[in-house]
């Protein structure tokens, strides 16, 4: 017996240094992408990419960009089913800006951002500056409401000055003494 108890203890310890098993609770970000990639010989769908690298925060969302023209490998549009391969350039339009990303690892399912970040070179522009303009118009609470005063101030700050009077009417003419069509009075 107590032989084939070594042979269980043999078993667990290649099984814990070849990195295939426990990828999930290991440290080392080369082995949980690895078993987060595809079998040898298989290739990923490029919204399932874009997902698992954390372009996009979820699966649909890619496909959704993909069929709406905002992801581009290698120059072409595509399909969210298209295959990605070590190499490609993939192009994403979201969120406003634009990321330009050379795949180095093909992986199909999530993992953590630092284990993503490695999975592809980021070729992006610089996203563009935040506006450090200070907010117009922000008003301390339990201020209470605006006086006349206040208010002309905080819409000519904000650039919605209505003109030098403030009333836009024309003329109380067209609110005249009661119903329509009623000329003679009766």
């Amino acid at each position: 017996m107590a032989s084939d108890d070594a042979d269980v203890d043999k078993d667990d310890e290649q099984d814990s240094t070849d990195g295939t098993s426990g990828a999930r609770g290991s440290a080392d970000p080369v082995s949980a992408a690895r078993a987060a990639g595809p079998s040898s010989g298989e290739s990923v769908r490029v919204d399932s990419w874009i997902w698992s690298v954390r372009l996009v925060k979820t699966r649909s969302m890619g496909a959704t960009a993909c069929r709406g023209g905002h992801v581009r490998v290698n120059g072409e549009r595509v399909k969210p089913a298209y295959a990605v391969r070590v190499g490609d350039e993939v192009r994403l339009r979201h969120d406003g800006r634009e990321r330009v990303v050379v795949v180095k690892r093909v992986i199909r399912k999530r993992v953590g951002a630092p284990i993503a970040a490695e999975c592809y070179v980021d070729n992006s522009p610089p996203p563009p500056p935040r506006e450090a303009v200070a907010p117009a118009g922000i008003r301390d609470r339990g201020a209470g409401r605006p006086t006349k005063r206040d208010r002309r101030e905080l819409e000519r700050l904000r650039g919605l000055a209505l003109g030098s009077s403030g009333f836009s009417g024309s003329s109380g003419s067209s609110r005249s003494s009661g119903r329509e069509g009623d000329a003679d009075g009766s």
